[in-house]
């Protein structure tokens, strides 16, 4: 008989079904918040803010200058989650299928969040993750690595 999966299974495959909701052809990131009786408070994957058309802002990492790409546009999956959030998140633990970026570490300080726990540190070293590790180090914010969860949905198109 197959065991059931843990709950940080569950959330991280929560946090990475999340991602597929994404338009970025290049990075999809998804993320949930969990309180301390395990109820999902808030999910969320990196998109744009509500009302603005997918089709009618560039999703490039490169242009002549930073309006013609993403990154001025896209909200990042865990800041949605923060925000999608119904309930306080102090004490929260935060899926996320991406190492929080240091605008994002911000965010989650401020939100009370207590754990970061994420599937992928494809950033490590860039001086935006160092910053990111200083702050959460510094607020006391526990983050771990999850590599163990493989959510594959080969119905999905």
């Amino acid at each position: 008989m197959k065991s059931n999966i843990t709950w940080d299974q569950y959330f991280m495959g929560v946090a990475k079904l999340s991602s597929l909701r994404s338009k970025d052809p290049n990075t999809k990131v998804g993320a949930c918040i969990v309180n301390s009786d395990n109820r999902i408070v808030g999910v969320g994957y990196n998109g744009l803010p509500f009302g603005c058309d997918d089709d009618e802002f560039p999703w490039t990492r490169q242009g002549d200058n930073e309006a013609e790409t993403k990154y001025p546009y896209v909200v990042h999956a865990e800041l949605n989650a923060i925000l999608n959030s119904i309930q306080s998140l102090k004490g929260c633990r935060l899926y996320v299928s991406l190492f929080p970026c240091n605008e994002c570490a911000k965010a989650i300080i401020q939100s009370g969040i207590s754990e970061i726990v994420y599937a992928d540190d494809k950033y490590i070293g860039t001086p935006g993750n160092i910053a990111s590790k200083r702050m959460l180090d510094s607020a006391k914010i526990k983050y771990r690595v999850m590599t163990d969860v493989d959510v594959t949905l080969q119905n999905v198109k």
